[in-house]
């Protein structure tokens, strides 16, 4: 058990290297078969505990950043970062040891039983990690297709289609690998799913518009813990104020997530001077900002000024512990004698209102709630293409920003719908229906990144049917799991 153990945690570990900045996404149907043969003959408990395992040094490896976050550039104290990271991961890996414990459980301990439950057991508790307790979709199996070979299964079920593909091709290498009929049926296996990878790539669902789109996307590169220096404050409303200036002509002008570090009511004046080069040059100036109603909190927005009348984006998933604190009020009132944030961000509506850029709608999301693609699917179909801007400076020089930017790309490709990035320092990008990198800024520097979209209408089958399928997909893998069960029982 002890060695099962271990070998699971290795196994864990090199999970994050197939996302980016690694992209080495072969690795993990090949993980997921070396997991497997270290649960799959195990009673339920023991099964557990290896699958536990693997998530946990998953997460370790792979989200070590939240610590450089809480802790570098949110000057808590260490041993409350340990706290809230460790807790992260072990969460996390609950989801693990749950697959393979209901995987194993529904098997009756047949290992070909296995092999066909696991894939939906496994996506549906990735599907349920996406949204219990507020969710954190991070290292999502299908977050690893955008660009590859697979990267077709996306605009069909979404990110949770990818990640069963992958475990199925996990599984088949696991079968392949057993010997007897399993070997025969593993090889079937992968061969009809690379068929109908070919078969499902580049095709094309939603419809292609004649307009075209220029923006040009800002990007300060101003360190995190100078952001809301008041010593900055000034040279930042500068700096945006002549990339205004600079770029009104442009069909879009896109800052970074509250790019202005205040509330929308300090700086009424400046936001009129704003709007008045926007509308002069004919352009759309998204900005963020704070803004609040009287006596409300505020809200973190992307406030639309320039050619059209004002409207407003408020972000609708805030962040745990950054943007609301789910705590009782005796620790709000710790952390407010600690000097640490204890006050809660207002959350936008749950259906907003679609922002416009020369009269055509777009589909909007504010930092990490890019990786929570169902709620983004109200804007479709009439949203013609996306826009993200997020503030990444939060996790440095880490791997982070570049899965955050694998995120969007999964989004730009189940809609098939290019997108427009700014990121206040970096990854700002520029991204194609398929998901693929068409231009990007040099991270932690002052950059304006320009360049030019086509516009997309209509439905994808992900964005008309959203999760459903691959949920229907998952549930009938373990039906025919319990099935198969059930017959060898006999």
């Amino acid at each position: 058990m002890k060695l099962r153990l271990a070998v699971s945690t290795v196994l864990g570990a090199f999970l994050p290297l197939a996302f980016a900045p690694y992209e080495q996404w072969w690795l993990i149907p090949v993980l997921v078969a070396g997991w497997i043969g270290c649960w799959w003959d195990l009673p339920t408990r023991r099964a557990w505990w290896v699958g536990f395992a693997f998530g946990a040094s998953a997460f370790t490896a792979g989200t070590y950043w939240l610590y450089h976050s809480i802790v570098t550039i949110g000057n808590a104290p260490w041993a409350l970062a340990i706290f809230l990271v460790f807790g992260m991961v072990a969460i996390m890996a609950l989801y693990f040891g749950f697959s393979a414990a209901l995987s194993v459980r529904i098997a009756g301990g047949r290992r070909a039983s296995t092999l066909i439950v696991l894939p939906g057991a496994f996506v549906l508790f990735e599907w349920m990690r996406g949204w219990v307790l507020s969710g954190f979709p991070w290292l999502t199996l299908g977050y690893a297709l955008p660009e590859t070979a697979l990267a077709g299964w996306l605009p069909v079920g979404g990110v949770y289609l990818g990640s069963f593909v992958l475990v199925v091709l996990g599984s088949a290498l696991r079968a392949v690998f057993s010997g007897g009929i399993r070997r025969r049926v593993g090889a079937i296996t992968l061969v009809l799913v690379a068929g109908l990878s070919i078969a499902l790539t580049d095709r094309q669902y939603a419809r292609a518009e004649p307009e075209q789109v220029t923006a040009a996307l800002a990007q300060l590169g101003l360190d995190q813990k100078l952001k809301w220096d008041e010593a900055q404050f000034q040279s930042t409303l500068q700096w945006y104020g002549s990339f205004v200036r600079d770029h009104a002509g442009a069909d879009l002008l896109l800052t970074p997530e509250v790019a202005i570090p205040t509330v929308a009511d300090r700086v009424p004046g400046y936001l009129d001077q704003l709007e008045n080069l926007a509308a002069a040059g004919d352009s759309t100036l998204l900005v963020g900002i704070l803004a609040r109603d009287p006596g409300e909190s505020p809200s973190n927005v992307l406030l639309q000024l320039g050619d059209t009348p004002r409207q407003q984006y408020a972000k609708r998933h805030l962040v745990p512990f950054g943007e609301f604190f789910p705590v009782p009020g005796f620790i709000r009132e710790w952390m407010r004698l600690q000097g640490l944030p204890f006050s809660d961000l207002k959350r936008g509506d749950a259906s907003p209102i679609p922002l416009q850029v020369g009269g055509l709608p777009i589909a909007t999301s504010i930092c990490y709630e890019d990786a929570y693609a169902s709620e983004q699917l109200t804007f479709f179909p009439e949203a013609r293409f996306i826009v993200n801007v997020t503030n990444d400076a939060w996790f440095g020089d880490t791997i982070a920003p570049h899965q955050h930017l694998q995120i969007a790309r999964a989004r730009s490709a189940e809609s098939q719908r290019w997108q427009f990035r700014a990121a206040n320092t970096g990854i700002t990008a520029i991204i194609d229906g398929r998901g693929q990198v068409v231009a990007a800024a040099p991270s932690f520097e002052p950059a304006i990144l320009t360049g030019q979209i086509s516009t997309v209408s209509g439905h994808t089958p992900y964005t008309r049917f959203g999760n459903v399928l691959a949920l229907m997909i998952a549930l009938v893998s373990i039906s025919i799991g319990m099935n198969v069960s059930r017959r060898s029982s006999r």
